[in-house]
């Protein structure tokens, strides 16, 4: 009995040698369809080489593709549990021809895989064809040999495929299988066919024509191929059930299911299993694609799956968490094939576990309204909208685990009460609503919010990807278009651009649809809506369009290496200077990195050496980035450090890099940095490439600022520093290797000739214009010398001053220099005179009369100056008059 993995390899093996390529799933998130939530199909992936908007080096391809359908118009999550083939994850295993080969080939390949490389039994299958499509049924008479009676003519849509309402078409194929008559159904196109009995395995599209708005079609130049088997029902008839939980995969998942609840799989809670299986697959896939629980969007839908996975739980007696401890099962069955479980498993349980640790917090509150609210209403009548609304406010119960909840007990749901009460709330938030005050916090990005919803944010795992344009605004207003030339703000329904926060700065990058192409100048964020501050650079852009949004790839490439060894500084300045430090700003740019932090003096050349070669250890390192979702209180108990200035939720993005065991933080000890961030990172620290410290200045009072540079940025700074240590070394006629020595020996001998200079100044000041000492003259028996002196400045008085006054023995001294077009005054008078006369008055009156104010020291010392010594001889006889008072 082929298991699910061998039935994936027999396929894709078969494909292979048929001269297609294997290419790996894509993310569950489109890139390629704003369309869509999430991937619901195997030609997903493929939509632009269909319509031709898109070449690749291959144009056959052959894949197995992870598919949800739990959310928007493909959406299967009510009926999971309680149906054979309903699942809100599934695989869709595909065979793909991009204008290559067409019906000729497509049916004999799937004739021959079905019937020789799976064995199914020939006699117990048959196909549906578009009623008018008679070159498929004539091939398939020839290839399979089936009579007219099981080549059914299906007149409807069932069998004819759109892209949309234009644009590529064609009609379908399909191949079905009778499980027998011990089953109740009926072939497709009879009343019947909703049954069990004939079950689709095989879906052929011919891609043939394109559809225009008036109608009418034409025949595609490159006509292609896109076919689909679902593996979970092909794994079901290969072996022997008709129920698609009954298959290995499904059932391994079951069983662990019913082990960690201590449960009979097949009891009275079967159901309950069903559901938790089913969930488990979709909730970790979506998690190793990046979404991760939230209250709108993708997130909100990845929430409602898990919420309604741990009711289930909850139902079978679970009082602990549980749905974590069933991910290993699932790697082990499904981690060979799609590799991303087994790197995000870690994320997984940690998200699964927070998410049921809060919400087994308010079930049984939840659940006891439930009962309260039902109660007092007679048998059969609906639960109110607003009773309905209040566990979905209160308790976060969504309407969809309501109603699960009530199918039970055979009740319904006033959906129209939910909606209107839903709409009150709204109403009062609306009301209630004031903004920050800023510019940015126009009312008008409410109303978006209000009527598109946050803006989901793909830019974590991608740099491209596809959205709707839902609102262009110019001026504060919400405008249809806007052309070349205009500044505006576009919101899109999903984005890779990230919005300014926590000290990285916005992305840039380029939006174009068909119509025009605007250039993406930075990036905010408003109410959940993100802002992408552009200039339409051609044509228009209007609102509704489809746009192609590419960030700049390099620009951020450089954020993200800062952004990652901000944090690695953070940990390395803690380890240098002590636990105090504790960050107090950031910024992380393109061109550098800047982080402000708690610490009261300036760093030595030593700290600052110890850091930048502890933060390179860990580049060199090149250990893995990696990201967890956890409550704030165990991101607290594990040593993360919360980045200042950020709010943080009932959830937070943790943040991990580097370390050794035993080294560092974290559960085992082994990792070096942890922080709440929410902006983007490399996935290894060996991306950061190098790192360099350029500054460390004072913010603010008890706050440290270091700027940094890393990657190419720091190389060219290295570089440049080389350089210039080249031409030093040329200049001074040494090498680089004896620099140091060399400039060393310099300095010390410039500061030998500047002393000695100094020397000679002086002496040629005390020797006077003359080349003998000034003489004192005698001033109310006091002995007084005052001097013009030259060739000296301001701080070299002091010390003529004091070999003045040893020479006189007794008296007072006032110089005056003419130091850069000012003057310099100082005035000294020997300890014996201090009592009668102070050098503070001589300086005055001296200043006062060079056009100076003040001067001050101490009664045997003083300083001043003035704008100009031009009335030196003035300034002198009034510091004499002083004296002879």
């Amino acid at each position: 009995m082929p298991s699910l993995n061998d039935i994936r390899s027999t396929f894709l093996g078969y494909f292979e040698k048929q001269g297609h390529r294997v290419v790996p799933s894509s993310p569950l998130v489109p890139r390629n369809d704003p369309t869509l939530m999430f991937a619901n199909s195997g030609m997903v992936q493929f939509k632009n080489l269909f319509t031709g908007v898109e070449t690749r080096d291959y144009t056959r391809a052959t894949t197995a593709q992870k598919c949800v359908r739990a959310g928007g118009k493909h959406n299967d999550l009510d009926n999971v549990g309680y149906t054979r083939r309903h699942h809100t994850f599934f695989e869709m295993l595909g065979n793909f021809s991009f204008g290559d080969y067409f019906k000729s080939d497509a049916i004999p390949f799937a004739w021959e895989l079905v019937t020789k490389e799976l064995g199914i039994d020939k006699s117990r299958l048959l196909v549906t064809v578009y009623h008018t499509d008679d070159e498929a049924a004539d091939i398939w008479k020839k290839v399979a040999g089936l009579p007219d009676e099981r080549i059914l003519r299906i007149p409807t849509s069932d069998n004819f495929w759109q892209m949309g309402s234009t644009g590529p078409c064609g009609p379908c194929s399909e191949i079905f299988f009778d499980h027998g008559d011990q089953y109740w159904g009926g072939p497709p196109g009879t009343p019947e066919e909703d049954g069990d009995r004939f079950v689709e395995i095989w879906n052929i599209v011919f891609m043939q024509n394109e559809l225009f708005e008036d109608g009418s079609m034409r025949e595609l130049d490159a006509q292609s191929i896109d076919t689909g088997m679902g593996i979970e029902r092909v794994a079901a008839l290969l072996q022997g059930t008709n129920d698609n939980y009954a298959t290995d995969l499904m059932r391994a998942l079951i069983e662990a299911s019913a082990d960690v609840t201590s449960t009979d799989p097949d009891g009275p809670g079967s159901t309950h299993h069903r559901v938790i299986a089913d969930h488990l697959r979709s909730t970790s896939f979506l998690i190793a694609d990046g979404v991760m629980p939230s209250n709108d969007g993708r997130g909100y839908v990845l929430r409602r799956i898990m919420r309604r996975a741990m009711r289930h739980a909850h139902l079978l007696g679970a009082k602990d968490p549980v749905m974590h401890r069933l991910v290993p099962s699932l790697v082990q069955k499904m981690g060979a094939a799609y590799p991303e479980l087994g790197r995000a498993q870690a994320l997984i349980e940690e998200t699964l576990k927070l998410e049921e640790s809060k919400f087994k917090a308010t079930l049984d509150r939840g659940l006891k309204l439930l009962d309260e609210e039902l109660s007092g209403l007679p048998e059969g009548t609906p639960l109110p909208g607003a009773s309905a609304f209040k566990l979905y406010d209160t308790f976060g119960f969504p309407l969809d685990l309501t109603q699960d909840a009530l199918r039970e007990r055979e009740r319904s749901v006033d959906t129209e009460g939910f909606d209107a009460a839903m709409a009150e709330q709204k109403a009062r938030a609306r009301a209630a609503w004031s903004g920050s005050g800023e510019a940015a916090d126009a009312e008008i990005w409410f109303d978006i919010a209000d009527e598109h919803g946050a803006t989901d944010f793909l830019g974590y795992d991608t740099e491209t990807a596809e959205g709707q344009v839902q609102a262009v605004v110019r001026d504060g207003a919400s405008v249809d278009a806007a052309r070349a030339g205009e500044s505006v703000q576009i919101v899109l329904n999903q984005t890779p651009f990230y919005a300014e926060a926590g000290g990285q700065v916005g992305d840039t990058g380029e939006i174009v649809t068909d119509a025009g192409r605007a250039r993406v100048t930075d990036t905010k964020k408003v109410a959940g809506v993100f802002l992408h501050f552009a200039e339409v650079t051609e044509g228009t852009i209007e609102a509704g369009a489809y746009a192609k949004l590419e960030v700049d790839h390099a620009r951020r490439t450089s954020i993200r290496a800062n952004h990652s060894a901000t944090h690695l500084l953070h940990e390395a300045l803690r380890g240098a200077l002590g636990d105090h430090v504790a960050q107090r700003g950031s910024l992380n740019a393109p061109d550098r990195l800047r982080f402000d932090f708690s610490h009261g003096k300036a760093l030595t050349v030593e700290e600052v050496r110890r850091i930048e070669a502890e933060v390179n250890d860990y580049i060199r390192q090149n250990a893995p980035v990696t990201t967890r979702i956890m409550s704030p209180d165990d991101a607290r108990e594990i040593g993360a450090q919360a980045l200042f200035g950020e709010k943080y939720g009932d959830e937070v993005r943790v943040v991990s890099m580097g370390g050794a065991p035993g080294s560092g933080k974290g559960p085992d000890g082994s990792t070096y940095s942890i922080e709440l961030c929410g902006g983007t990172h490399v996935a290894q620290t060996g991306d950061i490439g190098v790192f360099v410290v350029t500054a460390d200045s004072a913010s603010s009072a008890g706050v440290r600022r270091i700027e940094a540079l890393t990657g190419s940025a720091a190389f060219d700074f290295l570089a440049a520093q080389a350089r210039t240590v080249g031409e030093l070394a040329t200049e001074l006629k040494t090498s680089r290797a004896d620099l140091r020595e060399r400039v060393k020996t310099l300095a010390e001998e410039r500061r030998a000739l500047q002393n000695e200079v100094a020397q000679l100044r002086r002496e040629l000041a005390m020797a006077g214009s003359g080349g003998a000492a000034p003489e004192a003259t005698q001033v109310d028996g006091v002995s007084f010398l005052g001097q013009v002196v030259a060739g000296v400045t301001g701080k070299d008085l002091p010390p003529l001053i004091d070999e003045h006054k040893a020479r006189i023995g007794s008296g007072a001294v006032l110089l005056i220099a003419d130091s850069g077009g000012k003057a310099a005054v100082a005035a000294g008078v020997t300890e014996d005179l201090t009592g009668r006369v102070s050098a503070v008055d001589l300086v005055k009156a001296a200043v006062a009369e060079l056009g100076g104010k003040g001067g001050g020291g101490r009664p045997d010392m003083a300083q001043g100056g003035g704008p100009s010594a031009d009335n030196a001889e003035a300034a002198i006889k009034a510091a004499q008059a002083v004296i002879g008072g």
